[in-house]
């Protein structure tokens, strides 16, 4: 995956046609059927590997040779690149010189993605010979077009086939070059390798006692370059699509929230988001001037589709105000402050006089996770508009105060065991008692000058019982943090927001955790991920199944899930570097390091983190202590 361009195949190499498979560019697959097929037979696979995000290789072998017993002495080795490349190898073990038919069979329907998925893809189009390959094209005009170096002897269109003949001396090899690729349609600009600077755009690594946590930072940032798209009418400007195979494009809350968790590997992708969704800020008057707009989305069994629009919206100022602590330039947030001023207007306007932010819908649920999010957005946006001389501070804060108040009374069921927060209320006050993976946001306070965190919704009684709730048996599977606690009303382990693990979540969870002191809850819900990562060759999905984990099992994966995915690959990162507690404060000349001190995966360094636009490099020793390597001349360390 390097998006737009995309790749699915089994591990068998071959592109049949079969569900998914294919080639595909700005959500087109360019190529259905790839079968390679040498001295009249498929080659039979024995390997099948991910050699990076964006290209995957597939060994086989043949008997070629009547007199080689059973041992194959032709190995074909196939790398697939996601730009549409596809190179084929032929190596000879054989003693003596082979001549071998080689033959590719290729056809495609040019469906779109939705399409193919809801198994609806239709026929493959008619194949014609075009130059060194074939051609297809489609009644809305788009064709797909497959070159070959070298080219092939034949070519038969009606069976969309290519024909060499090869020959292999022994010890030999020859090679073939497929490329595909698609025209007549408009695409994004590929910021991979092909584009100046962006495939440079993370350069952290680490290392440490746990050889895991260098392969889940390598694979988190290389399936986040994968991710990356930019508006060719703006190209310098990134933004992370959401994930693949499902949604590879701009999500306009799930990039932020991505853009976010990668802070710490700098402010380019942060500011190339804000950048790219100022640019949707509804404009003009009436309820929705301020928004970014952004689509409905499921809220599990309990509560109806919720606005990510809303989320959006809160999280720009937020993203901003935390960009600016790690060190985005003056001009920058100048130039989006006024984007943030909107939304922050849009928020005292809709809450109005009342106290709480109210769902998208008349009648709808007042959801804790929202007021997380606005709680949030008004206390770092009143900070950020203080800093850039705007007015409206002092209304936010008072607001924010207000709302804390109100939301510890109301918001707070008690219990037996303790009580915990309402995931929601009805417009008429009742309670929706229901604990959910949300409550981590309520631990998600924004980060602050100075090295400290904005003040949270709960109280400190409160904010000890959310920690023994998520670190407890309900709620943490043992792989992470479920969306919806084990034993509650209409669980399911795979439902996407009613039972599976959510790693975004369980990220927002372990570092809200982790700052508010409780280190035991925020490393087993740590351990657990690292654990599933693991399972998943270090490739985190969105979500996997929130089974309970036992001696031996694995975790089992979600149908539906985007894998990879960039909150799931950005969680990944904020996992890791939440251990070494980063609390930059850009603009006041320091950075403030509060470990994790029980060092749960024992000692772990960092290179290559960005703090206040200069290289930052930490190391957290196995009794917890943290000791900068590198920083930016002058950065003062904090208390």
């Amino acid at each position: 995956m390097a998006l737009p361009g995309l790749v699915i195949s089994t591990e068998q190499g071959q592109l049949t046609g079969s569900g998914l498979e294919g080639f595909y560019r700005s959500g087109r697959r360019l190529l259905s059927r790839c079968v390679l097929r040498v001295a009249g037979r498929e080659p039979l696979a024995v390997q099948a590997r991910m050699v990076s995000a964006d290209r995957a290789r597939f060994v086989a072998t043949v008997r070629a040779s009547a007199d080689a017993g059973p041992d194959p002495d032709v190995v074909v080795e196939r790398t697939r690149h996601a730009d549409g490349t596809e190179h084929i190898t032929l190596r000879s073990a054989a003693a003596r010189s082979l001549r071998l038919p080689v033959e590719v069979s290729l056809g495609t329907d040019l469906a779109d993605l939705g399409a193919v998925a809801a198994g609806r893809a239709g026929p493959d189009l008619p194949a014609y010979v075009h130059d060194s390959g074939m051609r297809w094209s489609s009644p809305t005009g788009l064709h797909a077009v497959v070159a070959a170096d070298p080219p092939p002897l034949d070519a038969l269109g009606a069976a969309g086939l290519l024909r060499w003949e090869v020959e292999l001396p022994p010890g030999g090899s020859r090679s073939i070059e497929l490329r595909v690729r698609l025209q007549g349609a408009r695409q994004n600009a590929y910021p991979g390798s092909g584009a100046s600077g962006a495939s440079g755009a993370f350069e952290a690594r680490a290392e440490g006692d746990d050889p895991r946590v260098q392969a889940l930072l390598n694979t988190s940032v290389a399936d986040l370059r994968g991710l990356l798209l930019r508006d060719p009418e703006h190209p310098s400007d990134l933004y992370a699509a959401a994930g693949a195979p499902w949604r590879c494009g701009l999500a306009p809350a799930e990039a932020l929230a991505a853009a976010r968790m990668l802070l710490p590997l700098g402010t380019r992708l942060a500011l190339g988001t804000l950048r790219t969704l100022a640019r949707t800020q509804r404009q003009g008057k009436g309820p929705a001037a301020g928004m970014i707009p952004g689509p409905l989305r499921d809220a599990g069994p309990h509560l109806p589709p919720g606005s990510t629009g809303i989320e959006a919206t809160l999280q720009f100022p937020v993203l901003l105000a935390e960009a600016r602590r790690w060190g985005l330039a003056e001009q920058d947030i100048a130039y989006l402050s006024p984007v943030a001023e909107r939304c922050l207007r849009w928020l005292r306007e809709t809450v109005g006089d009342g106290i709480y932010l109210a769902d998208s819908r008349p009648g709808g649920p007042i959801r804790a996770e929202t007021q997380a999010h606005a709680h949030r957005a008004a206390v770092l946006g009143a900070d950020l508009l203080d800093a850039e001389g705007r007015p409206g501070a002092g209304g936010l804060r008072q607001w924010a105060t207000q709302l804390r108040a109100a939301f510890r009374e109301d918001f707070w069921v008690e219990d037996r065991r303790g009580g915990r927060p309402a995931c929601a209320r009805h417009d008429d006050g009742r309670p929706v008692p229901y604990l959910g993976s949300g409550a981590a946001h309520l631990l998600d306070t924004g980060l602050l000058g100075a090295g400290e965190f904005a003040p949270g919704l709960l109280d400190k009684a409160q904010t000890e019982q959310v920690a023994r709730l998520l670190g407890g048996r309900a709620m943490d599977s043992g792989w992470g943090l479920r969306s919806l606690g084990e034993g509650e009303l209409a669980y399911n382990p795979f439902g996407h927001r009613g039972g599976a693990v959510r790693v975004y979540e369980t990220a927002v969870a372990v570092s809200g955790l982790a700052a508010a002191g409780f280190e035991r809850e925020a490393s087993g819900l740590l351990r657990g991920v690292l654990a599933a990562a693991e399972a998943f060759d270090f490739r985190l999905p969105e979500m996997y199944a929130g089974e309970r984990r036992t001696d031996g099992s694995v975790p089992l994966p979600h149908p539906a899930a985007c894998r990879p995915a960039a909150v799931a690959a950005a969680a990944g990162i904020q996992l890791l570097t939440r251990l070494a507690g980063i609390r930059p404060d850009a603009p006041g000349g320091m950075v403030t390091l509060r470990p994790v001190r029980g060092a749960p995966l024992g000692e772990i360094g960092f290179t290559g983190l960005r703090v206040a636009g200069a290289p930052f490099s930490v190391r957290v020793t196995r009794l917890g202590l943290a000791m900068v390597e590198e920083a930016a001349e002058g950065l003062q360390l904090g208390a």
